[in-house]
């Protein structure tokens, strides 16, 4: 009986081995059938599928996992993509109990008089401050740490936090962490700016510094070594906004309490460069480190400084563009019948449109419909826009508003550290 135990057991055995053999042979089968084809041909079939295809695709092979993950695939399916009309996100956030959603809004006119949220695209729970982007991926600032989410895949990463050098000692407070996305096309890296800010009142006793991430496996945080000309410590404008233009990240902030530069991040060489804003931008503001309204746009491709500090109370605004050195392009009066619109509404700068238009949005408090102001720098047009299926949550209590226009081209890029 043991004997025969022992025949039926082998016999068993021998028959699951002779399965698992035929099993790994059409395994083996359908793999070559599935390469026989060109893998160019391959490629230019997957670049034009859905992004949430490529992802469910990565699922099917490791061939196919290591084609969608790679560089080149990535590249080619941004290319295609970057045609597609930008999106616009919006990010609010209340920080008295948490609660935050990432809105994607799309127009529903050609003119862009009308947006509403894209219920399908919206995230309850993702998003947070300073929101910026580039080349397809997303950056916002969340519990003190640095948060990168793509649009198209989905994925977020929350990086780690930074451990700075600097301390605030007594009388001085340290401000929000303010982080920065950029890309080097020559190296095809992306890289995080993280700028620290300890200070005083006034911004008396003004310290910063710099630390510089780099977005790939077994990234960490580096501090930036100054360049011998980068000398003053700065504070990013409290609501300021950044551009992220080729391989080069700027944003306005304050080197004191009356003079403010554009701060310039070389993504590549990881170099800080600063260019003083003229002092006639803002004039006759009192104090400019509280009453500037400014901010910087594009411009005919040129950077540019958006003056509205005269906006509520004169209706006049100035527009300022850097070329070999910065130059007042516009001056302009907003015309009469369109002043109801800014009196007794504090707005900033969250970017500019597709056409060119400069957006204004109030930056908290939404008590009767959110919406934007695109202002036509070139007929000299005021139009509000509103904004809707903002979920009813948000209405009538004070949150972060935030705005940015990204472009709807799709990265596949996994992210990882």
């Amino acid at each position: 009986m043991l004997m025969m135990g022992s025949f039926w057991s082998l016999a068993a055995l021998t028959q699951q081995e002779r399965r698992r053999k035929r099993i790994r042979r059409r395994r083996g089968r359908r793999g070559r059938v599935m390469w026989e084809f060109p893998v160019d041909l391959v490629t230019e079939i997957l670049i034009r599928l859905p992004e949430k295809s490529l992802m469910r695709f990565k699922c099917v092979s490791k061939q196919w996992s290591s084609l969608i993950s790679c560089r080149y695939f990535c590249d080619r399916v941004f290319t295609l993509t970057r045609q597609r009309q930008p999106r616009l996100y919006m990010s609010l956030v209340d920080d008295d109990d948490g609660q935050r959603e990432l809105l994607s809004i799309s127009s529903t006119s050609p003119d862009n008089t009308s947006f509403v949220v894209d219920q399908d695209l919206s995230i309850p729970g993702m998003g947070g401050l300073f929101l910026n982007g580039a080349r397809g991926l997303m950056c916002f600032s969340r519990r003190k740490k640095a948060c990168i989410y793509n649009p198209s895949t989905k994925q977020i990463l929350t990086l780690p936090r930074v451990k700075p050098d600097i301390r605030a000692e007594q009388g001085q407070r340290k401000h929000h962490n303010r982080y920065y996305i950029g890309h080097d096309p020559v190296n095809d890296q992306y890289k995080i700016l993280c700028t620290i800010v300890i200070a005083s009142d006034l911004l008396r006793s003004l310290k910063s510094e710099h630390w510089v991430f780099v977005l790939e496996a077994g990234g960490s945080w580096k501090k930036v070594v100054p360049h011998e000309n980068y000398r003053h410590p700065h504070a990013p404008f409290t609501l300021g906004r950044s551009i992220s233009s080729g391989s080069v990240v700027r944003y306005m902030a304050w080197r004191d309490n009356y003079h403010c530069e554009v701060v310039c991040f070389d993504v590549r060489s990881e170099e800080l460069t600063t260019i003083l804003v003229p002092r006639d931008v803002g004039l006759h503001v009192r104090i400019p480190v509280f009453h500037l309204k400014a901010d910087l746009i594009e411009y005919g491709g040129e950077i540019a400084i958006f003056d509205h500090s005269y906006l509520q109370d004169g209706g006049e605004t100035e527009l300022w563009v850097l070329e070999k050195e910065w130059s007042r392009k516009k001056s302009l009066v907003l015309q009469p019948c369109q002043r109801h619109l800014v009196n007794d509404v504090e707005l900033i700068v969250k970017g500019i449109t597709q056409d060119g238009k400069v957006i204004l949005a109030p930056p908290l408090e939404m008590s009767y419909g959110f919406y934007i102001l695109c202002y036509d720098l070139q007929s000299n047009d005021l139009r509000k826009v509103e904004i809707q299926g903002i979920p009813q949550v948000w209405y009538d209590k004070e949150c972060y508003f935030d705005l940015r226009y990204m472009d709807e081209s799709e990265s596949v890029i996994y992210l990882e550290t």
